[in-house]
């Protein structure tokens, strides 16, 4: 029986170049089994470059503003390097070598191989806001001879920048100007008398030549719990006992235990306390210009603008004054915006010995 040309065909099915008929729900399978193929052949690539970003140990792009990827340098300290500091002095030329500590934050006890932690960090020298960064030296400007009399101590606590200030054991005034002196955020140093060549009376808490160790140790701790708390020791007068290598290896023994600072004022081309202090590998200050044995005032400021020298060629200088000096407070404070323009920075004696650790 023939088949009716206009018979009609069967829905969702059609008719193949071969004649066979296919559904519709054939067609919506085989889309579904070409789905997942493809799904598995994106997620096989993927899981395939992750395994190889594991085994060549990651990698991460490059950032697209073109940056470094170690980011922006580090920010350079202001505050000068140890090498600034110091110089190109060596031990054989002690007569103006600062003695420092190599353990850099850490400090030996002289002759004992023990560490222990050094003292904190002074602030930065100071100088007024606005001004560049670009520095010529360092200097430290040191007053001597505080506690005679308060009213000759007022001018330097007046005085914008920083100071060392040695306060004399003692005297009437010494406690009273050793807490001004801390109230007015200045460093405050014990300045211990001790014998000079001349046979002068060196004042009242003295060290003599001839003291042994005892002696020397319980007039130092005398003085000391009279104006502590100090940052340091340094020597009025003194040229007979600074000769004494037993003697100022007791002193700077006790600098040591006791956590402060020691400044030679070398009132002697002969001291003995830069040998000691580099055998015990203890960290000094040295003085290098005396201001005021001249006090007029032209011979004031060329002592001034010797230090300046010093400290351009080697990195830093001390300098010694006195509160009797009448006319050195003023001058101070005169030339001081002056220093910090032309590119000094003030510190005190221990600012310049906690940078070299």
């Amino acid at each position: 029986m023939k088949a009716d040309p206009k018979a009609k065909k069967p829905k969702n099915t059609k008719t193949t170049s071969r004649g066979r008929k296919i559904s519709f729900e054939d067609g919506v399978r085989s889309a579904l089994i070409a789905g997942v193929v493809v799904c598995a052949v994106i997620l096989g690539a993927a899981g395939f470059f992750a395994v190889r970003s594991v085994l060549n140990g990651g990698f991460t792009p490059p950032p697209s503003t073109g940056e470094s990827l170690a980011g922006p340098p580090a920010e350079v300290s202001e505050f000068p390097t140890e090498d600034s500091v110091v110089g190109s002095e060596t031990p054989s030329d002690l007569d103006d070598m600062i003695l420092k500590d190599e353990s850099r934050g850490r400090e030996s006890r002289p002759g004992s191989g023990q560490e222990q932690s050094g003292p904190a960090l002074s602030p930065r020298p100071a100088s007024p806001a606005g001004l560049p960064p670009e520095r010529r030296g360092i200097l430290v400007f040191v007053i001597d001879d505080a506690g005679n009399n308060l009213k000759e101590l007022d001018p330097f606590l007046a005085f914008p920048g920083p100071l060392t200030i040695a306060v004399l054991p003692g005297l009437p005034h010494s406690a009273e100007a050793a807490r001004r002196i801390r109230d007015a955020k200045k460093e405050v140093f014990l300045h211990q008398p001790m014998e000079p060549l001349g046979g002068q009376n060196p004042g009242p808490g003295a060290i003599m030549a001839g003291m042994n160790d005892e002696q020397v140790r319980q007039i130092l701790g005398k003085n000391f719990n009279e104006l502590r708390p100090v940052a340091g020791i340094n020597n009025h007068e003194g040229s007979r006992v600074t000769m004494d290598p037993g003697i100022m290896r007791t002193v700077l023994e006790f600098c040591w235990e006791n956590r402060v600072h020691f400044l030679d004022s070398r009132t002697t081309a002969d001291t003995a306390v830069p040998r000691v202090a580099l055998d015990m590998g203890f960290a000094i200050a040295q003085r290098d210009v005396f201001l005021d044995n001249e006090q007029d005032r032209d011979s004031i400021v060329k002592a001034i603008e010797q230090g300046c020298r010093k400290a351009e060629r080697d990195g830093v200088a001390v300098m010694i004054g006195h509160t009797w000096s009448p006319k050195l407070a003023g001058i101070l404070t005169e030339m001081y915006p002056g220093l910090v323009k032309k590119g000094f920075f003030l510190t005190t004696v221990s600012g310049i010995l906690d940078a070299g650790k």
